[in-house]
């Protein structure tokens, strides 16, 4: 189940289906050449003092963005007196840009499990976030990747996602509201089925947005 909640008001998306993810091999020299050539056709000269190396500096940012780390193998470490307890894995910040307007989006991410018999290396969901916003992407199909993907590594549906964004497609341009915040949540197996679960999952994950 995935719920999305926008301020100041409230939109309710349907899912988006995820493109196909490519890794073409990207042009840099080109892709300056175009920089530049968008520069002039704003009323600039990429030649001036202050703009000289732009656009082959934003060529190789495009490159270095669209090229993240594959989210490794997951580490997981056996722990066979666990039982019951919830994992909550909060205060990641990520950066993505909305498919839209090629604007930023800035994520706050909070993630949970229930482990059975083995926990998850910590590093791994930081390093899931930054594979799936490394990309033009919308926030509900990201908050829905993250969960799919946790899911596969523990390999049971016991997970659940929170994404808080800001979205500068929507605070510096359109209705430019700059307080406007964007919260989705998906949660499964035990999540969903155990209200107490899930509760204590959403005021953790109230707690790190605050």
């Amino acid at each position: 189940m995935t719920t999305s909640v926008t301020g100041p008001e409230t939109a309710l998306s349907a899912a988006v289906p995820a493109p196909a993810r490519s890794a073409p091999g990207i042009d840099t020299d080109r892709v300056a050449s175009l920089i530049a050539q968008l520069l002039v056709e704003l009323g600039e000269d990429p030649t001036r003092d202050g703009l000289i190396g732009t656009p082959g500096r934003v060529a190789a940012w495009w490159k270095e963005f669209l090229s993240p780390d594959d989210a490794a193998t997951a580490t997981c470490f056996t722990e066979s007196q666990l039982s019951g307890q919830l994992v909550i894995v909060g205060g990641m910040s990520v950066w993505s840009l909305c498919e839209h307007h090629m604007l930023p989006i800035n994520l706050q991410v909070t993630a949970g499990y229930v482990p059975d018999g083995e926990v998850v290396g910590l590093s791994k969901f930081g390093r899931i976030a930054q594979h799936y916003t490394g990309r033009l992407q919308v926030q509900e199909r990201f908050t829905r990747q993250f969960a799919e993907h946790l899911a596969g590594v523990i390999g049971r549906e016991d997970v659940a996602v929170a994404v808080r964004g800001v979205h500068l497609c929507m605070s510096m341009r359109g209705v430019r509201m700059e307080t406007a915040r964007t919260t989705t949540a998906h949660t499964g197996g035990r999540f969903r089925s155990d209200p107490v679960l899930n509760q204590q999952f959403l005021a953790a994950a109230q707690w790190y947005a605050a």
